[in-house]
């Protein structure tokens, strides 16, 4: 006689109870244990963490990024020189590309010197003094199309026998 049966027959239990208590022996025999599962639990909780803190750091850089464009948008609108009456041609490279700005003659002579800076805006390009070119390359490096160095006399050698036949840079093809 088993155990369950000698119970019932004392009664101390009923037959409700022997069916519960057989019911939990085999659900317990069906789960893994109960540690387990709480181990699984908690190791889905640390995955899900990590995914969101992830997410959350992806999401910051975006929202960096963005606040840098829109930094450097800024200072393009609000630093652009006119270039109304500009009448001179000034081609420059782009991608790779040859693209032409019109400038007068004396913002001409300031980008060969590397006074001014040409930065694209969008799909426009615009001019810029070298000040805020160097402030909007250390945000966005590609915004800068062309900025040239400043022209410096001690870049001459000494020894160099061409020293006095200076080579223009503003040559017009």
């Amino acid at each position: 006689m088993s155990l369950k049966d000698q119970l019932l027959k004392s009664g101390l239990t009923n037959a409700k109870k022997a069916r519960k208590a057989e019911h939990e022996k085999r659900q317990d025999a069906k789960n893994p244990d109960a540690e387990t599962a709480q181990k699984i639990a908690l190791q889905a909780i640390a995955e899900k963490t990590e995914r969101d803190r992830e997410l959350n750091r992806v999401q910051q850089q975006e929202k960096a990024h963005r606040e840098l464009g829109a930094q450097v948008r800024q200072m393009i609108a609000t630093q652009r020189l006119p270039r109304q009456g500009g009448d001179i041609a000034y081609q420059f490279t782009d991608a790779k590309k040859i693209k032409k700005l019109y400038v007068n003659a004396e913002q001409q002579g300031q980008l060969t010197r590397g006074q001014i800076a040409i930065v694209r805006l969008g799909e426009a390009y615009e001019l810029v003094p070298t000040v805020v070119a160097e402030k909007i390359r250390t945000r966005d490096e590609a915004a800068i199309v062309l900025l040239n160095a400043r022209a410096s006399a001690e870049a001459a050698d000494a020894d160099d026998p061409y020293a006095d036949y200076r080579i223009p840079d503003d040559l017009m093809w």
